[in-house]
């Protein structure tokens, strides 16, 4: 079987390094704060070129964090995407805010940004652009809108580790940026993990409070925040992952390259990029009228897929009492039914290609 992704073929790689790395966290005790959170916090600044990175347990987190550390109140309206992981619109909901949807752009799988403007209210008070599989999203033009409108900008980064848009890192745009460090992102920890990054001093000391208990200094509870903390045995296999980065981002498009050349079944429709925009590839994701057959002949050929996702945001369950419907988002029901996401690490084999890419043209 091809696998879908393959983390230990990339733990091979570095394997000396990571144990290591895990070996003298263990003997440091330095398992909650501490030297490994400090220095992975500081090297992920270094890497984006900002002022403020605060780590903590996952990405989710990271979201509603700093939703509360920019002011949002409950009552606003935050505007999202109608294709994103839960977490982008749940966050918002968590805080007290209610989640405004707008439609995907056709080619490019992100929030549609020049929807945005038609849904904007008295309420509206940020907009979360989620870079959606490591696709920018047209960042310029967000914060056009953003400024016009007073409202502040938070970029969902979980899948886009390394992408940028006219030359410059993805999560340095916005007033601040989100990330995960789930196992199967770019930049993946070995349990949850995520961050918070901003260059704005304010929203960094509040956002660090909240997710320490609301403290400023031991036992000085400034407000009611949570524990949401990075562990140190993350943070020290984040640091080892870090300096790598760049060429995994590299070996994925690589891998895009391939894929983009070698594939020409005419019912298949392969993803396109973003002009001025670095696609990271975190997922790779293809679109077919025939969906599901494509992805049973594949695994029943011996190759792993996935469907990221199969219902957009709007149409779950938890968003019955809204009452939409697919001519609300035509873009996002249309594509729920069609994405399949193939094998996508830098690590595939070129054979393992080109079985997936002949196998997808005979289809």
């Amino acid at each position: 079987m091809i696998p879908f992704l393959d983390l230990y073929r990339q733990f091979k790689t570095i394997d000396v390094s990571i144990n290591n790395a895990i070996e003298q966290t263990i003997v440091n005790s330095s398992y909650i704060g501490g030297d490994s959170v400090k220095e992975f916090e500081k090297s992920y600044c270094d890497f984006l070129g900002i002022n403020h990175t605060i780590g903590c347990a996952n990405g989710t987190d990271a979201i509603e964090i700093l939703l509360q550390a920019m002011g949002v109140q409950p009552g606003d309206e935050v505007i999202v995407p109608a294709i994103s992981w839960i977490s982008t619109s749940e966050a918002v909901t968590s805080v007290g805010a209610r989640p405004i949807f707008v439609d995907v752009d056709p080619d490019y799988y992100t929030i549609d940004v020049e929807k945005i403007q038609s849904v904007i209210s008295s309420k509206t008070t940020a907009i979360i652009p989620v870079h959606l599989y490591g696709q920018p999203v047209n960042m310029v033009r967000i914060m056009e809108i953003a400024k016009q409108h007073n409202l502040k900008v938070l970029e969902d980064c979980a899948q886009a580790h390394g992408s940028t848009f006219n030359g410059q890192l993805i999560g340095t745009f916005g007033d601040a940026s989100s990330f995960s460090f789930y196992p199967g992102k770019n930049l993946g920890a070995y349990g949850d993990a995520g961050c918070m990054c901003t260059d704005n001093d304010d929203i960094a000391r509040k956002a660090r409070r909240i997710a320490n208990h609301g403290q400023e200094g031991k036992h000085n509870h400034i407000e009611e925040g949570r524990n949401s903390r990075l562990d140190g045995l993350q943070a020290s296999v984040l640091s080892v992952k870090l300096p790598h980065l760049t060429d995994w981002i590299k070996g994925r498009n690589k891998v895009a390259s391939q894929y983009l050349s070698g594939i020409d079944n005419s019912d298949v429709i392969v993803p396109n990029t973003i002009g001025n925009g670095g696609h990271a590839y975190h997922l790779f994701v293809i679109r077919h009228s025939r969906r599901d057959e494509l992805k049973s002949y594949l695994f029943n050929a011996g190759v792993s897929t996935a469907i990221h996702y199969p219902k957009a945001l709007p149409f779950l369950e938890c968003y019955n009492h809204r009452n939409f419907n697919e001519s609300d988002f035509p873009v996002a029901a249309r594509l729920q039914n069609e994405i399949l996401s193939i094998p996508m690490f830098p690590e595939l084999l070129h054979s393992e290609i080109e079985t997936i890419v002949s196998l997808i043209n005979k289809f």
